[in-house]
């Protein structure tokens, strides 16, 4: 991050306890560190607080600050230890573990989680191509459409028996596929067929 052109001269300002030069400093700093806390944090949750927090600190100690060069550091620093103070505030309280745990762990299993349902779906389809044509058909009408076995065996020409013949050698099939497969898939079976 560059430093503001006339970064000198706001804080030859400071300095003096010139507060429209704190104001400006304010204004140009703030978003960059809101940014850089809620990277750090992860939430926004009371990162308004900290910045606050921040700029106190640094009106406390406008008197030392002497070099235009090593004042982002400063700045950052000073962000840095206060976001880590409050996170170590916070980590005493149940609900701030919860929800780090939480929103650390969901993204993670939703992504693994949608990974693995693509997986299976693909590996299911592929299953169901294998089937012969008229028990494909009817496992289709039956799971992707949601047809009773008298409305199969209508569309079809077909008796209902038959219809829950194809059903019966279809599952038999998959199931005996699935086997193999490990737990996931083995649960996905038992859910969803």
């Amino acid at each position: 991050m560059g430093k503001p052109e006339n970064l000198e001269k706001l804080l030859a300002g400071l300095a003096r306890d010139d507060k429209q030069a704190f104001d400006e400093l304010y204004r140009l700093y703030y978003p960059k560190l809101f940014y850089y806390s809620k990277s750090f944090l992860k939430f926004n949750d009371g990162i308004d607080d900290i910045l606050q927090d921040v700029f106190v600190k640094l009106w406390m100690n406008r008197k030392n600050i002497r070099q235009a060069e090593t004042f982002n550091a400063f700045l950052f620093t000073i962000t840095k230890n206060t976001l880590l103070n409050e996170i170590r505030s916070r980590l005493k309280s149940e609900e701030f573990q919860n929800k780090l745990f939480y929103q650390s762990v969901a993204e993670e299993f939703i992504t693994q989680s949608t990974i693995e349902y693509a997986d299976i779906k693909k590996h299911i389809d592929e299953l169901i191509q294998q089937l012969p044509e008229k028990r494909r058909k009817v496992y289709q009408l039956s799971r992707d459409k949601g047809l009773s076995n008298a409305e199969i065996a209508g569309e079809l020409g077909i008796s209902v028996k038959t219809v829950e013949d194809h059903m019966t050698h279809a599952l038999r099939f998959l199931k005996d596929k699935f086997k193999g497969l490990g737990f996931t898939f083995g649960l996905f079976y038992t859910l969803f067929f």
